[in-house]
């Protein structure tokens, strides 16, 4: 347990900078009072159990992990829109202080379980006591229609380690197909879901003053 909790420190430090970091451009698109592409921001170490389980499916060798593994680090960028996505992307494009190694459009080229997504594997320096550490993270930039859909299928998915009953395969495919289609409907009425938000947004903020100055 003490080399896994060694070999598992610089992603877990990885993951809280980047969760900082990345709802950071969150609170600058707010700042501006411009639409945020980024609802909220996730983070998590996969688990060793999981670790292991990857790692056998995959045949990869636990001395290769650091190379071969490209989630053990890993992020959600959730969206409102499909559109936000695309704008994720070219902000994370744009950042100095971790490099791009791999991006998957699981959104244009969905998976054959109607898998949804967008994956930007980086190589992100992390500063440790014995030196810099560059490890592999995985940020996955989804809608929350995706986000609901993968959740659920990942569920399905240790129950029955992949081996979907027919039945609930083709509802997983309708369901993701549902899913995509509530995401084309929401971005027909994008303009009028942004001025409701914006005047609730002010409205609030307004009450909230008024409440202060008491």
């Amino acid at each position: 347990m003490e080399h896994w909790d060694h070999f598992l420190a610089p992603y877990k430090q990885a993951v809280e900078e980047l969760k900082v970091k990345l709802r950071g451009m969150r609170g600058e698109f707010e700042l501006n009072t411009t639409h945020s592409p980024i609802e909220f921001v996730t983070g998590r170490v996969k688990p060793i159990a999981s670790i292991l389980d990857k790692a056998n499916q995959k045949g990869i060798p636990l001395d290769k992990l650091e190379t071969e593994m490209q989630d053990i680090a890993g992020l959600r960028m959730m969206c409102q829109f499909v559109d936000d996505i695309k704008r994720v992307v070219e902000l994370l494009r744009t950042r100095n202080d971790f490099e791009i190694v791999e991006e998957r459009n699981y959104i244009s080229h969905k998976k054959a379980s109607g898998y949804r997504s967008y994956h930007v594997v980086i190589r992100y320096p992390v500063q440790t006591i014995s030196g810099e550490k560059k490890i592999l993270v995985e940020i996955q930039i989804r809608t929350l229609a995706m986000n609901f859909w993968a959740t659920i299928e990942h569920s399905l998915n240790y129950k029955y380690k992949g081996q979907f009953p027919k039945d609930i395969q083709i509802r997983l495919q309708r369901a993701s197909e549902a899913a995509f289609r509530l995401d084309e409907e929401m971005s027909l009425i994008r303009g009028e879901i942004q001025e409701a938000q914006a005047f609730f947004t002010l409205k609030k903020e307004t009450q909230q003053e008024g409440k202060g100055s008491k």
